[in-house]
């Protein structure tokens, strides 16, 4: 196996009723962990770069193409994809580098905004064969679809999906970003409702702040990718503390990045199988 398009895996787990996990690359060693973890799970995973995580190495590229060079070499199904991309330019960077599926993140705008971008947008990417993930949240929601109280709107949900094309739908329905405890609260309802009120798969943004016996009730009821990246970053830098901490002469980053690399898969791993719905 190697790199795949998101298409198949989201369209395979939404066919069997489980979850999908789609995880964030911060540098090439999440990239390395995340891969080892769904060798270790037996499981595919979705690999996510953010438009935060490309501005930081200094442009997508960089990042975009040790991601996908660790994805090819994976023995497991791996897809590449690009997360919250408000700039149109950089979807069309990464339509060219060879990513098989994309995010435009119009959430914080005006509706009207959201869908004509949002459209123009899902025509360029589905002309180049790639898959495409819009957002939606309440109408004129400043914050996005994620800001606290906001509520994605069945009908609205409808319409947007088909005014704008997309493949896959992010939707508010009680999580938040960056959250360090797991204690939100999701809209099992709602979840429901747009589940039976869309044709495309439903994502789960900022599902770090979700327990797990949660999402598994939210794949249940028809979310279908789950994006986690807060979650999977506190292993990571914890290890990296208790290294340091443990041993003054460390100077070599290998020594400490790689059991932080190591943390940070075993967690993935367990996160792929619990979203898969697997004991």
């Amino acid at each position: 196996m190697t790199l795949v398009s998101a298409r198949e895996l989201v369209k395979d787990a939404a066919s069997r009723g489980s979850g999908i996990g789609a995880f964030n690359v911060i540098h090439l060693e999440t990239a390395e962990g995340l891969v080892r973890a769904s060798e270790q799970a037996q499981l595919p995973v979705i690999l996510q770069i953010s438009q935060n995580c490309a501005d930081y190495h200094g442009g997508l590229e960089p990042i975009a193409l040790a991601t996908l060079a660790v994805a090819r070499r994976s023995s497991m199904p791996v897809a590449v994809h690009l997360d919250h991309a408000e700039r149109p330019e950089l979807v069309d960077e990464a339509i060219a580098l060879g990513f098989g599926s994309v995010m435009f993140d119009g959430g914080a705008l005006p509706y009207d905004d959201n869908v004509a971008l949002t459209a123009a947008v899902a025509e360029r990417a589905h002309a180049a064969g790639v898959y495409v993930e819009g957002e939606l949240g309440e109408v004129g929601g400043k914050d996005g679809a994620h800001a606290p109280g906001v509520r994605t709107d069945p009908d609205e949900a409808r319409a947007f999906v088909e005014a704008t094309g997309v493949d896959a739908l992010a939707v508010a329905v009680g999580s938040s970003h960056a959250m360090l405890d797991r204690s939100a609260s999701l809209d099992l309802e709602l979840i429901a409702r747009l589940h039976a009120a869309l044709a495309v798969p439903l994502v789960l943004h900022g599902s770090s702040g979700v327990a797990d016996a949660v999402i598994a009730d939210a794949v249940r009821a028809g979310m279908t990718k789950i994006n986690v990246s807060t979650h999977l970053n506190g292993f990571f830098t914890r290890t990296i503390r208790d290294a340091l901490g443990a041993d003054d002469s460390l100077v070599d980053s290998r020594k400490y990045l790689k059991p932080a690399r190591d943390a940070l898969a075993g967690e993935a791993a367990r996160m792929l199988r619990s979203f898969a719905l697997e004991s």
